[in-house]
């Protein structure tokens, strides 16, 4: 019998996916380039290399997607990057976009 009514109850509810959301960091003319890195190891946790290729993109096409996250981590996220460019003196600036 508890069976069934479990079998019942999960076929009613209806489990939607949280929302994600894009962080972004975006082009400006002040902040380095081994900055940039460092945020992208520290923060989005990714090695030289993929942060090396996102760094690139973001300057030469003025921003690259550094991860997916839910609302929360992004936000977070966000927060971080401007945290950690606002102590070094740098204007980076991280968004985030729902995907």
């Amino acid at each position: 019998m508890a069976n069934e009514l479990e079998i019942e109850l999960d076929s009613d509810i209806e489990v939607s996916e949280p929302k994600k959301y894009k962080v972004l960091l975006l082009n400006d003319d002040y902040s380095t380039m081994d900055f940039v890195i460092d945020i992208l190891t520290k923060v989005f946790r990714k090695s030289v290399d993929q942060a090396t290729q996102i760094m690139l993109n973001i300057h030469n096409n003025g921003k690259d997607v550094c991860g997916i996250y839910t609302h929360e981590i992004a936000a977070t996220k966000v927060a971080q990057v401007k945290a950690l460019a606002r102590e070094k003196g740098f204007p980076l600036k991280a968004v985030m976009e729902e995907e």
